[in-house]
């Protein structure tokens, strides 16, 4: 039977390992965008620390090809769809109806659904995932992964320079008038019975031709959604995503100091790269890595922006709202975070508010779950400049420690005990 409470009691000490690691990658290592020199940089020095200071027998770079400008430049694609359709309301309805067909849906598949539509129209890098593992002493009966992604973000201008209330204004105005204006072009269509021509209050009626024009003050919205993100400017992801493979290292590094081996339980840590770009290491690691773990119970607890405690949280759904997560997985932290008194709710990750790699597992039949710590309500530091390693969260690191090595005493009690 595992007993972790030593190294839950020195939970602080833990963190404080954590911090000067983050700090570590921060200022030693180039900027770790999806695909980058930096992004498998951090995943080497990952690897190489979870071998020789973790005990890890298994530790591995894997490497795949992806196009991590595809997931933000979709925009490029559907902004200028909408604004092509603004125009053909005035001449050809019919044309409008397509591209804004057209451009939604390339919105929807490529970021309501992370699906890979127009990848290959940007350029090809090459990305980089980390598997590690801690092999048990006797017959394997369970396993357990910790995950984070080491990759950082774009940094996002109108959250860096005014808020998170402006960031999401600029979209929610975007697309309230890209629909608005495709819901025009509809009725033009019908009204005009596809017909050609320039639009006027006699063709097309005085309510609709001088809607069309007032749609037209949403220009300025969709014009500002070209500059919704800055592809030269790569944060530092002290926050996001570091805190989550430092929690997950730190688990396999206080193992290894405190000389605790499991007899029946491997435990291990997959550091998945480029999520902020769709989530692509995920899921190479998912299809490179199908079947190798049903042999026994195998459960992935995935952190994500672990910052504030009052927001810990087990995401019970993700991608935008539409995967669930493993229940049994999410119940089980939410019941080693009660055994020791920690706060932590049940949540999701909402529409429009993204994915974290939890999503990737689950939709490949594994059995994971979402964990993070942030405000879905933008605040400053995400996706911007401001997420450095002197504003991290000393107690929400210590916590979420705390709760996973709780999950992982828990688990092995129930599937590593002898029969």
């Amino acid at each position: 039977m595992a007993d972790l409470s030593k190294i839950i009691n020195n939970k602080e000490a833990h963190a404080q390992y954590m911090a000067d690691e983050i700090k570590h990658v921060c200022t030693t290592m180039p900027k770790r965008d999806p695909g980058s020199d930096g992004e498998r940089m951090a995943c080497e020095y990952f690897a190489d620390v979870l071998k020789n200071q973790c005990g890890c027998e298994r530790s591995e770079v894997e490497h795949y090809k992806e196009n991590p400008g595809s997931f933000m430049g979709w925009i490029y694609i559907t902004v200028t769809c909408a604004l092509l359709g603004m125009i053909s309301f005035f001449f050809i309805p019919v044309l409008g109806v397509i591209l804004y067909a057209l451009g939604f849906a390339i919105m929807f598949l490529q970021f309501g659904f992370y699906k890979k539509v127009v990848d290959k129209l940007f350029p090809e890098k090459i990305g980089s995932n980390v598997t590690a593992i801690k092999k048990c002493t006797g017959e394997v009966k369970g396993r357990v992964f910790f995950n984070g992604h080491p990759d950082a973000a774009w940094n996002w201008p109108f959250n860096h320079k005014f808020n998170g209330a402006v960031h999401d204004a600029v979209m929610i105005s975007a697309v309230v008038g890209a629909l608005v204006s495709f819901a025009l072009c509809i009725a033009a269509t019908i009204v005009t019975k596809c017909y050609v021509g320039v639009a006027s209050p006699l063709l097309y009626g005085e309510g609709l031709y001088y809607t069309g024009f007032a749609v037209l003050a949403f220009v300025p919205s969709l014009i500002a959604m070209y500059y919704l993100w800055d592809e030269k400017t790569v944060v530092d992801g002290a926050n996001d995503n570091l805190t989550a493979c430092l929690i997950s290292v730190a688990i396999l590094k206080a193992l290894h100091d405190e000389g605790i081996e499991f007899e029946h339980t491997e435990v291990g840590v997959i550091l998945s790269g480029s999520e902020e770009a769709g989530l692509r290491g995920a899921k190479a690691w998912c299809e490179a890595h199908k079947g190798e773990f049903d042999d026994v119970p195998t459960w992935i607890y995935s952190f994500d922006t672990i910052h504030d405690p009052k927001y810990l949280a087990v995401n019970y759904r993700d991608l935008n709202g539409t995967v669930k997560a493993d229940k049994e997985v999410s119940d089980s932290f939410m019941e080693a975070a009660e055994q020791l008194g920690i706060h932590c709710t049940k949540g999701m990750v909402p529409p429009f508010g993204g994915a974290t790699d939890s999503a990737a597992f689950a939709q490949a039949g594994f059995r994971a779950t979402g964990v993070t710590g942030l405000n879905h309500i933008i605040e400053k530091y995400y996706h911007t400049v401001y997420d450095t390693y002197d504003n991290l969260n000393m107690q929400g690191l210590a916590d979420c420690f705390a709760v996973a090595v709780k999950c992982l005493e828990n688990f092995d009690n129930r599937f590593g005990k002898d029969e």
